[in-house]
């Protein structure tokens, strides 16, 4: 056995992983070259050999949450022998791994098919919340409505809203309360359909760089966009939100949020889900709004997030016949892993919900 793979083998079993074990969070590897790839190149190696096909699972959430609570990157840190082997594998391994660019670039402009296919009946591609609902779209609904009540909202209230998606809050809000609802966003394919959604109501979806928002509003959220903004213009989003605001306005932010404060993406969902994406920290939702608002609530539901991928999860399964001579294989398990993956990083409250 490879030094490489005692090293891999001994810390997946540090987190109560085996390979070729029976319990469905155990790995099955099928290419040798899988243990020297993953201290080459980390989460990333991980998945792309994922996407290759050098190992399966049959519960990746599971395998994620164990690994994350272990915190396996601490370890590999701290010991030097690990170290130098993942180094001289870094230097040393010139294998040609295939990638597949066009895979990302792909994900990027996919059709809406598989959204519709995946998601809740009103398009909402952010955390449900679970509480007191037993389904997706049951749960989704009440996450709008626990919006609208955060926000005060009441008839004829105008609300800006910071990249808007299909148009799933806006939709809601003009139609239980009443609401008038502008929103931004700089996908022409979201704002086309959105716009066909929310006909005949008090709202005007916007193709729009948020900094580019203008106008005095009574409400200015956002919903799963922080993640997008980059730690270089949190502030600069801040300041935005401040400047379109009434004086008695109320700002919200929803966003998936990290224990720690970082300034670069996870490299494999960077790469081939959300480029440029990073999770703020509260150090730096602090900083970037100090001086600016008063913090009146802070709400953390990253748990209901797990039961949310699952459920995207199980969707998207479901509707892979139809939707696999579009997409093709390599596009299911990219995209297998990156649900299961997420719902294990929440599972194991790695990230959060706020």
């Amino acid at each position: 056995m490879k030094n490489s793979e005692k090293i891999v083998r001994s810390l997946l079993e540090s987190a109560e992983v085996q390979v070729n074990g029976s319990r469905p969070w155990d790995m099955q590897v099928h290419d040798l070259r899988f243990y020297d790839r993953i201290l080459q190149d980390a989460s990333l190696g991980l998945g792309e050999a994922y996407m290759d096909g050098w190992w399966d699972c049959d519960a990746i959430d599971g395998l994620i949450d164990r690994v994350l609570r272990a915190d396996l990157r601490k370890k590999v840190e701290k010991n030097l022998n690990i170290a130098w082997h993942a180094l001289k594998a870094k230097l040393f391994n010139r294998q040609s791994i295939k990638r597949s660019p066009q895979v990302a670039l792909r994900h990027y402009d996919l059709g809406n098919d598989l959204y519709r296919a995946m998601l809740d009946k009103r398009l909402n591609y952010t955390c449900a919340y679970w509480k007191d609902a037993t389904n997706l779209d049951d749960a989704q609904e009440a996450k709008l409505e626990l919006v609208c009540q955060k926000i005060g909202v009441y008839p004829g209230m105008r609300i800006l809203e910071l990249g808007c998606g299909w148009g799933s809050f806006a939709k809601y809000a003009a139609e239980k309360h009443g609401a008038s609802v502008i929103g931004v966003n700089i996908s022409k394919e979201q704002v086309t359909l959105g716009r066909e959604l929310t006909k005949g109501l008090d709202v005007d979806l916007r193709l729009q760089d948020y900094r580019e928002a203008e106008g005095q509003y009574d409400a200015v959220i956002s919903i799963g966009m922080m993640e997008h903004v980059g730690h270089k213009n949190y502030r600069t989003y801040m300041q935005v939100v401040d400047r379109c605001l009434k004086p008695d306005g109320i700002a919200f932010v929803h966003t998936i949020g990290s224990n720690r404060s970082i300034t670069t993406g996870e490299p494999w969902t960077d790469k081939y889900i959300f480029p440029n994406g990073m999770l703020p920290s509260i150090a730096q939702l602090g900083k970037a709004m100090e001086g600016l608002f008063v913090m009146e609530d802070w709400h953390n539901i990253g748990p209901h997030y797990d039961p949310t991928l699952m459920a995207w999860h199980a969707n998207f399964t479901q509707a892979w016949p139809d939707l696999s001579e579009k997409y093709g294989e390599r596009f299911r398990r990219m995209w297998n892993y990156y649900l299961l993956s997420s719902a294990g990083g929440f599972r194991s409250r790695s990230n959060q919900l706020w």
